[in-house]
């Protein structure tokens, strides 16, 4: 073979497990980062804002953690240019550089007894800098993982994303549960909180590095090489998304139900469950950390299921059931037993798979190849910042849980509704748009 042929030859094809290692581990650590947060926001509140009213203190860390999601729009709008023009790759290597430094910032924030407001400053900058990271991680991730699977096994593969991300929450849970049998409750508010933020900002640079070997998306690619080939001039990022609302609308809506209700049973019910529904930490830790297994365990199948049966069939019944199941399900945990919150958990979780599971493919089936990041990601952003930032911080100040389904269901019930209206998307080949 001549030197011309070798230069000529394409590079081989990265695997799939290369492929799915490399956004795994980077997304675990950056769901890690951005959820332990809520995990542990009932430890720091008070050493991070005026511990005089522990509720009040709450209350305000979890505004702060509502404050973290405005971000993500702007970071969908950055990384999402950085990925639709410059590269996939890129942009997932910048995004989980971003939010490492921002759990460090964490991680070293001096307490409001020790700098006073300035405490809570650093707090409300290190969100802003984690929405950003993570406004650009989510849709960088889904299109590069949805770019790189197999087109009749995409929904399957794209479960990957959230297991990966709810193995990242689960290590926060699983974390959170040993130091608090190694600590005392003093420890716990005092120094044992910054142990997590600390350890994401270590284990963003080892996805920094197993990122920086990865091949960028061959789907990315041959759009690249052929908008050259023929001088397509590039529109601005802005003007792109503007002209795809239509869609962004439907990604708002079909959005805003699934992130509510996920934000308050997977990620934020460590610490909602105790100061809403009375469990001890214990309890409230380890029904959180058994839900989460078993969303783990469903996520495949229902990617699986999506893939024969089609992606709009698998949204309606998983949004549909935890809408029909919330009530009963909140009545049950009232109970106060631990098998209770467990189930109730595992119930909720395990309907919204049918939608997390195949959420990276789906998005990304219904925007074309040069506005895929940013198209979906900037209105993705959005309704995450308007409904799954505020969820902690609505639950808690309704402070009725049945009340909490006034604004929770209507949001499920209209998720359905768009979904029942969208063409089915399953196995649309990703090169086409």
């Amino acid at each position: 073979m001549s030197a011309i042929d070798e230069d000529t030859n394409p590079p081989p094809r990265q695997s799939s497990l290369k492929t799915l290692v490399g956004t795994g581990v980077g997304n675990a650590v950056e769901w890690f980062d951005w959820n332990v947060y809520a995990t542990f926001a009932v430890y720091f509140s008070t050493q991070l804002f005026n511990s005089e009213n522990p509720q009040s203190a709450f209350l305000q860390t979890m505004a702060v953690f509502a404050v973290g999601f405005v971000a993500r729009p702007f970071g969908s709008f950055v990384f999402g240019w950085i990925g639709d023009r410059i590269g996939r790759k890129q942009s997932l290597t910048l995004a989980v550089l971003a939010a490492s430094l921002g759990s460090l910032i964490i991680a070293l924030c001096p307490t409001y007894e020790q700098m006073g407001w300035v405490a809570s400053a650093l707090l409300v900058f290190a969100r802003l800098v984690q929405g950003l990271a993570h406004g650009g991680e989510m849709p960088s991730a889904q299109t590069y993982l949805a770019e790189h699977a197999p087109r009749e096994r995409r929904g399957l593969f794209a479960s990957s994303i959230y297991i990966s991300g709810t193995i990242g929450l689960l290590a926060g849970l699983g974390l959170g549960l040993l130091l608090q049998a190694l600590l005392t409750p003093e420890e716990m508010n005092v120094w044992g909180w910054r142990v997590p933020f600390a350890l994401g900002a270590v284990l963003g640079l080892i996805a920094l590095w197993i990122r920086s070997s990865m091949s960028e998306s061959e789907v990315f690619e041959e759009h690249k090489t052929q908008t050259r080939a023929l001088e397509i001039p590039q529109e601005h990022v802005f003007v792109s998304v503007m002209k795809n609302w239509r869609t962004g609308l439907r990604v708002i809506f079909m959005t805003a139900g699934l992130t509510v209700s996920y934000y308050i049973w997977s990620v934020t019910m460590a610490s909602v469950a105790q100061t809403s529904f009375g469990f001890d930490a214990q309890d409230a830790f380890g029904a959180s950390l058994i839900g989460n297994v078993f969303l783990i365990i469903v996520l495949p199948f229902w990617g699986w299921l999506s893939d024969i049966w089609g992606r709009r069939p698998t949204m309606i019944v998983g949004l549909a059931g935890s809408a029909l199941l919330y009530i009963p399900m909140v009545n049950l945990m009232s109970g106060g037993q631990f098998w209770q919150l467990t189930v109730a958990i595992c119930v909720q979780v395990g309907l919204l798979a049918g939608f997390l599971s195949h959420a990276p493919a789906t998005y990304a089936e219904m925007f074309p190849t040069g506005q895929r990041t940013s198209g979906f990601g900037i209105y993705y952003a959005i309704a995450i910042a308007a409904f799954g930032g505020t969820a902690g911080y609505v639950f808690t100040w309704v402070n009725n849980p049945v009340g909490f389904a006034l604004y929770l269901i209507p949001l499920l019930v209209i998720a359905v509704v768009v979904i029942w209206f969208m063409p089915e998307t399953k196995g649309k080949d990703l090169a086409d748009g």
